[in-house]
């Protein structure tokens, strides 16, 4: 009889990583069942794991995470857009680096939450402040890699595509952009993760009146339901996790052209 291998459906995870999330659930279940901490503060797996499975069949869950994702992604688009706007900018002019270079390093010192006040007092609590606050964290990790990627440009390479008669846009499109790439990929990386971070932080700081994925450990707040709270913060974990993968299966499919020994 043909044995059936799991490998090439597992590949290479090591399940070594897991190992420390489940001595930490069998502690969490021991301490738990023993009586040995207060229950209403530290409940019991079992509750988290009820209260999640009727926030997700009532539909509730899936609406909020819809209009958190939707979000995000707007406030992403944006800042990203942007972000390699301003990077080729200051990647490419010498005298864009000396006039706003300075300034633009001195605003990316500021903590991103620090512009939480500013953004409700000119925009509200509403989508427009929430999406622009998303736009900013996302802007600043791709604008770095982006001004990065542009001037690790070959001069050499430069100096041939003028000699060959390479209009600025053909310099831009044939040459600049595609050296950078793999920095630009870095950065569009990072202000996935941020941007998510960002969308959470509005949604909780911002007021709990629209919809959105964060507003399930506003409402176990309120409630003092910690079991609601519990399954709020993994499921954002897990949300966050599979954006990640996704950037990075993404990032592997985009850039497959430098080769296997540089992925």
């Amino acid at each position: 009889m043909k044995r059936i291998s799991l490998r090439p459906l597992l590949g290479t995870y090591d399940f070594r990583g897991l190992a420390l999330p489940l001595i930490l659930l069998a502690t969490w279940q021991t301490i738990t069942a023993a009586g040995i901490v207060d229950t209403k503060l530290i409940v019991p797996p079992a509750r988290v794991i009820e209260t999640g499975w009727n926030y997700l069949t009532n539909g509730q869950f899936f609406n909020g995470l819809k209009a958190s994702l939707l979000r995000d992604l707007a406030g992403f688009a944006l800042g990203s857009i942007a972000g390699i706007l301003f990077g080729v900018l200051l990647g490419v002019s010498r005298w864009a680096e000396r006039l706003i270079g300075p300034t633009f390093h001195t605003l990316k010192q500021i903590s991103l939450f620090a512009w939480l006040p500013l953004m409700s007092a000119w925009l509200g609590s509403g989508e427009p402040a929430k999406i622009v606050f998303i736009a900013i964290s996302a802007f600043y990790p791709v604008a770095l890699n982006t001004f990065e990627g542009v001037r690790s440009v070959n001069r050499a390479q430069l100096e041939v595509a003028r000699v060959l008669g390479f209009s600025r846009m053909q310099l831009a499109l044939r040459l600049i952009l595609p050296a950078a790439a793999p920095q630009i990929a870095t950065g569009l990386h990072l202000a996935l993760l941020y941007a998510w971070l960002a969308t959470i932080g509005a949604e909780y700081l911002l007021g709990s009146s629209s919809q959105g994925i964060g507003s399930v450990v506003i409402r176990g707040k309120a409630a003092f339901n910690v079991e609601l709270i519990l399954f709020g913060m993994l499921a954002i974990g897990l949300v966050g996790v599979l954006l990640n993968k996704l950037a990075t299966l993404i990032e592997q499919r985009v850039l497959h052209w430098r080769g296997p020994a540089n992925q």
